[in-house]
């Protein structure tokens, strides 16, 4: 009698797949840091202006590393419009939450040409610019409120005829 064959025991079954390794991870080259500078920045989320609000912090108001605060429509939720009701909540939670624990001394508040956030809210009957240095200034009010002697400076960021992007100040009340 010739011998009899068994099958080949089944591979063991894995409770997750597995899953080929990937390329590295990314290494910035950018050095850490851990000094802070005591700023927040309080901008609209538009990743077409990203670039341009970093380079003026930084370069414009030198300010090496600070706080990020990007939302949609950035201080217009803090100027107590009812349709950013539930916004301005978790804003100025964030933003309070990060002048407390930061031991922040300086707030930059920045609106932003052709903004779409305000499509969503009704205001006034002006210029959209004219709403939003309103709205900048109701906001760096209340932000005052947060800490004693917070600095807050606002800014509208435009587009230029050649492309580029310019940084007005907005007056407000305290400075």
């Amino acid at each position: 009698m010739s011998g009899v064959l068994t099958p080949p025991m089944p591979a063991p079954q894995h409770a997750f797949p597995v899953v080929p390794a990937g390329p590295p991870a990314f290494v910035s080259g950018v050095p850490f840091e851990a000094d802070r500078v005591g700023a927040a920045a309080v901008y609209c989320a538009d990743g077409r202006y990203g670039d341009q609000m970093d380079e003026f912090l930084h370069l414009g108001l030198g300010l090496p590393r600070y706080d990020r605060m990007a939302v949609p429509g950035g201080a217009a939720c803090l100027a107590d419009h009812i349709q950013a009701m539930r916004e301005r909540g978790a804003l100025e939670r964030q933003l309070r939450f990060l002048i407390e624990a930061h031991e922040l001394d300086r707030v930059v508040l920045i609106a932003h040409q052709d903004c779409g956030f305000y499509k969503t809210i009704r205001w006034r009957n002006t210029s959209l610019e004219a709403q939003q240095a309103a709205d900048l200034a109701r906001a760096a009010e209340k932000v005052r409120t947060y800490a004693a002697g917070l600095e807050v400076d606002a800014y509208i960021a435009k587009r230029t005829a050649d492309g580029r992007v310019r940084f007005d100040l907005i007056p407000t009340m305290a400075r």
